[in-house]
């Protein structure tokens, strides 16, 4: 999933269009349920993207094939995901100290029929297994497996992945809530319907990928001043048309200035070999720099992003 979740990221990049999957604001249960090593968190408010048409064909398109497992997987259980579910949540973090590598951990939040789905397991003869005091049931074929942490909130994803998540929740390992870094970077995008944090090594990881796309020499300049990146957010409005907002926070007015200038570039690059759609999204995207940030906005009408979708660029970034 960490290849879906790095394509995802970088498309609003050279799209000037958010493709990253993910809300309001987390509840406290959901987010002490997220490991402190996180280095992605995305959140989608599914009530506001059910009310655009946009957005739920961009839901559908960058959807990771997990995902649609454990959709099919949770209506066969006897979960109606399109009417249960209010907020998703797909946390990147690092399973390991000792190493890079990274798992992921699904949380959903909204009203669920707990009782009627542990009682469609237990006739279906599935029996959960415990961590602790929380009851693990696995999800029929998907190799999944899900938790109910209360009435509103549940985890799901691999064993292993919903095991950290559950130690970090219940105090065993440090959770988020003590990651100041991503704390604050959530502030300002956590009551957008669609948005999303990044660590230092996640914002890196991100624009060494993005900045590619405009040369050698790009990437060359950009590793002068990728130390200093520290942290990046962004958030997704649906309404009257598409909003993207992303910025990155680097603590040094030359960084932000530096990547700014790398981004620009980049963009024009696009802008000489996309089609017309990309073409007008890099048109209606600006890239400024400011007091150690650098920010992105994009803003197109419903039309010209539903044409964006249906991209050869985008769909490229996405399967």
């Amino acid at each position: 999933m960490f290849k879906t979740f790095a394509r995802i990221s970088i498309a609003p990049m050279l799209l000037a269009a958010a493709t990253l999957a993910p809300a309001a604001q987390l509840s406290t249960d959901a987010r002490t349920a997220v490991p402190h090593d996180v280095q992605q968190l995305v959140v989608i408010d599914y009530r506001a993207m059910e009310n655009s048409p946009e957005a739920m064909e961009l839901r559908g398109r960058v959807m990771p094939p997990e995902l649609k497992q454990f959709d099919e997987a949770l209506t066969k259980s006897g979960l109606n995901e399109n009417h249960d579910v209010e907020q998703l949540a797909f946390a990147l973090f690092r399973g390991s100290t000792t190493t890079d590598s990274l798992v992921t951990v699904g949380i959903a939040q909204g009203q669920f029929p707990e009782s009627d789905i542990i009682a469609n397991f237990k006739k279906n003869k599935v029996k959960p297994t415990l961590v602790r005091t929380n009851s693990i049931y696995p999800l029929a074929k998907s190799g999944m497996v899900l938790c109910f942490v209360d009435a509103s909130t549940m985890i799901f994803g691999d064993k292993a992945a919903v095991t950290k998540a559950l130690d970090a929740r219940d105090g065993v390992d440090p959770s988020m809530l003590t990651n100041t870094n991503m704390m604050d970077a959530m502030k300002t995008v956590d009551a957008a319907p669609l948005w999303s944090v990044l660590d230092e090594k996640g914002t890196q990881t991100m624009m060494k990928q993005v900045l590619s796309e405009a040369g050698a020499g790009s990437v060359t300049d950009f590793e002068t001043v990728h130390k200093r990146l520290q942290a990046s957010w962004y958030g997704m409005d649906f309404q009257h048309g598409v909003k993207f907002d992303l910025t990155i926070s680097t603590g040094d007015t030359f960084a932000a200035a530096t990547i700014s200038s790398l981004l620009t570039a980049a963009v024009m690059v696009r802008k000489m070999s996309g089609s017309d759609a990309e073409k007008q999204a890099l048109a209606d995207t600006a890239i400024a720099s400011d007091a150690g940030k650098m920010s992105i906005h994009f803003a197109a009408s419903n039309s010209d992003f539903s044409s964006l979708l249906h991209s050869p660029l985008f769909q490229s970034m996405v399967h």
